[in-house]
C-alpha cells in the first residue's frame, strides 16, 4: 500500500495540511506514525478525503460526518444511502426555508432603501416626520441562508431553546427612536444558546477551490473596498456605507455553505453598515487574506 506524508496527501487531496490534523483530532481520519513521528497515509486516506468533502458540502455537521463515515467504512452502499437520505432530506427543508427567509430579508432592505430615497431632505434633526422613524414602524426578520455552523444570536433577541425564529436575523425599524438595528447571520435552527459557539468547532477548511475561490475572494474584496476596519475579539470589524448590506448579507451567507468557521455579524447604524467577521485561531490568517487587517 502507497504511504504518503501529510503534505503529500495535502497535495493529492487538496485538503490542507491543518485540516487534516484537524480531521485526525476529531477522529476522521487516522494516520501511522514513522520512528521519526512523522504522520503517513495510506491510498484510502484519498477517498476517505473524497467522501468527507463531499459530506461537507452537503452541510452536514462534523458529529454527522463521523457517524456517516462509520458506516461508509462498513462497505455496503445500500447502507449509506439509508443513512444519508433522511439527512439531505432535513437540510433541503432547512435550506428552503432560508432562501424564503433570507429573500424577504433582501425585498424588505430594498423596500426600505426605496423608501428612504423618496423622503425629502430637511435641515432639521430627524422626528417621526421623517417617516422612518414613526413609532411602529415595520419590523421584520430574516435568516441567511447557510448549512453548518454560525454566530451566536445577537443581544436581547428574547430567543429560547425551542423558539421558532431561534437563531434568526432580527431586524428592526426604529420604534424607539433610531436605535441602531443589529443583524446576525446564523445558518442553524436550532436555539440560539446551542449556536454560540458552533463556528468554533467547525473545521478550518473552505469547500470552493480553483475559480469559484478566486471568484469570490473578488466579489468580496469588492463589496468591502474601501472599508475602515478595526480589531475586534477574534475578529475584524468593516465599517462600510448602508448601501452595500444586501450585497454583503448575501455573500456572508454564501460564505458560511464553504467556510461554516466564519462568524459574521450585521449591525445597521443609520448611513453605516458594521460587519464583525470573527473566526477560530486557526483561521485568523484566512480572516485576513479575505478581509484585510485592522488599520
Amino acid at each position: 500500500m502507497t504511504s504518503m506524508r501529510i503534505s503529500q496527501l495535502a497535495e493529492r487531496s487538496g485538503v490542507p495540511a491543518t485540516t487534516l490534523r484537524f480531521y485526525e483530532s476529531a477522529g476522521l481520519l487516522s494516520a501511522d506514525r514513522t520512528p521519526a513521528g512523522y504522520r503517513m497515509y495510506g491510498e484510502d486516506a484519498v477517498d476517505r478525503l473524497a467522501f468527507i468533502g463531499a459530506a461537507k458540502h452537503l452541510g452536514l455537521a462534523l458529529e454527522e460526518i463521523g457517524e456517516l463515515v462509520g458506516v461508509w467504512e462498513a462497505g455496503a452502499c445500500r447502507d449509506v444511502k439509508a443513512d444519508l437520505r433522511p439527512r439531505i432530506s432535513a437540510r433541503l427543508t432547512e435550506a428552503e426555508v432560508r432562501a424564503a427567509e433570507l429573500a424577504a430579508f433582501t425585498d424588505s432592505l430594498r423596500g426600505a432603501l426605496a423608501h428612504l430615497d423618496a423622503l425629502p431632505d430637511r435641515a432639521g434633526r430627524c422626528d417621526p416626520e421623517c417617516g422612518f422613524l414613526a413609532p411602529g414602524a415595520r419590523s421584520v426578520s430574516a435568516q441567511a441562508a447557510g448549512p453548518v455552523s454560525a454566530s451566536a444570536a445577537g443581544p436581547d433577541t428574547g430567543q429560547g431553546p425551542g423558539s421558532s425564529t431561534s437563531g434568526s436575523a432580527p431586524v428592526s425599524g426604529g420604534a424607539h427612536g433610531g436605535q441602531p438595528v443589529d443583524v446576525v447571520l446564523s445558518p442553524g435552527r436550532r436555539a440560539a444558546g446551542e449556536e454560540t459557539e458552533r463556528w468554533r468547532s467547525a473545521p478550518v477548511a473552505c469547500s470552493l477551490g480553483g475559480d469559484g475561490l478566486h471568484e469570490r475572494t473578488a466579489r468580496w474584496r469588492e463589496a468591502v473596498a474601501g472599508a475602515t476596519r478595526a480589531a475586534v475579539p477574534e475578529g475584524l470589524r468593516l465599517t462600510l456605507p448602508v448601501e452595500r448590506v444586501t450585497r454583503v448579507a448575501e455573500l456572508a451567507a454564501a460564505e458560511q455553505e464553504c467556510c461554516p468557521f466564519f462568524d459574521f455579524r450585521l449591525h445597521l447604524d443609520g448611513p453605516r453598515l458594521h460587519l464583525e467577521v470573527r473566526a477560530p485561531a486557526d483561521g485568523g490568517a484566512l480572516l485576513t487574506d479575505l478581509f484585510g487587517s485592522a488599520d
